[in-house]
């Protein structure tokens, strides 16, 4: 996640408010939604796998040797940004994603988005997962945002492995040059035409998922996308709290300012967890969500399991209840 945007915050009036041309958005299903939960109605609705931690954590820990061999960090313009990508990438193709490498230039460096799609579903209804795959400088981002990079690529993974076939388009992203103020998101959607902006149904956000101090944070945009994760929560039996930390400092800002319907999940970053938010999730009150924030302690040893574990089901839930 990027520092807050200081001279560059997003006001009321930047925020589009058109409405997706598109008949099966997302934010259409609210009638189905407000059954029993996105898959009311329908028959044969294939449920979300469980997403293996183990998984999720060895993508983490390649994260972290890339990071170690190029410097200690990820960060925009340096190779172990690039190495990560290339990572990523060699996964996905290897699953039998389309994947694409879209090349920006941000601070005199190159910067890299890379773009997967899984083929089949309709077109003109995508439903899309992204995170940032760029660390600040300082060091290897495991936590920001090295969690949500790998449980979306897992997530991904998932789909291939199960020969999932939504009815819906299913597309993953990862981010460049995010902490440089949410350059690579904000290019990807600018290079949109307009119709293919509506043609996202919703974009969902995965920035620092796994803190070691965590809150369940979900952010409060589009209210189908927002029930889905609430759902999926308090069947766990975990409270959540509406994200307010990172509201418009991650990569949703840029589709949402578009009229694309976004949501995702947050575990916390600098704020400090109450004493309440304490009671009701454990953990240290007084005490920083993700005490490594920015620094080059944000390392594998960073990273609360629970929390990856229960955020990436959740992101993989999503995904297959909004897709079908």
């Amino acid at each position: 996640m990027k520092l807050p945007f200081s001279g560059r915050a997003l006001t009321a009036g930047a925020v589009a408010v058109a409405t997706l041309a598109t008949g099966g958005s997302v934010a259409g299903a609210a009638s189905a939604a407000d059954r029993s939960g996105p898959a009311a109605g329908t028959a044969a609705v294939a449920a979300a796998p469980d997403l293996p931690i183990a998984n999720v954590k060895a993508h983490l820990s390649q994260f972290q040797s890339i990071a170690t061999a190029n410097g200690g960090n990820r960060a925009h313009g340096r190779p172990g940004y690039k190495a990560s990508l290339d990572y990523v990438k060699a996964k996905l193709d290897a699953a039998g994603f389309t994947t694409r490498i879209q090349q920006f230039t941000a601070s005199g460096r190159t910067g890299y988005n890379l773009i997967a799609d899984w083929p089949g579903g309709d077109a003109n209804q995508v439903v899309m997962a992204g995170s940032h795959l760029d660390s600040v400088t300082s060091g290897p981002g495991i936590n920001d945002n090295g969690s949500g990079s790998a449980a979306v690529l897992e997530t991904a993974l998932a789909v291939a492995r199960s020969g999932f076939k939504p009815a819906k388009h299913l597309r993953f992203a990862w981010w460049g040059a995010e902490e440089l103020g949410l350059v690579g998101s904000r290019y990807y959607v600018n290079s949109l035409a307009s119709a293919d902006r509506a043609k996202i149904d919703g974009y969902l956000n995965f920035d620092m998922i796994g803190s070691p101090n965590p809150g369940y944070f979900v952010y409060d945009d589009d209210p189908v996308i927002e029930k889905t994760f609430k759902d999926y929560f308090a069947g766990l039996g975990v409270a959540t709290e509406i994200e307010t930390e990172g509201d418009g400092r991650s990569d949703h800002a840029p589709f949402k300012n578009v009229g694309v319907p976004v949501g995702g999940l947050f575990s916390g970053a600098d704020y400090r967890k109450t004493s309440a938010q304490a009671a009701k999730w454990g953990g240290t009150a007084g005490q920083a969500f993700d005490r490594c924030y920015h620094s080059s302690c944000d390392t594998t040893a960073n990273i609360n399991d629970t929390a990856l574990d229960r955020n990436g089901d959740a992101i993989a839930h999503a995904i297959w209840a909004l897709s079908q």
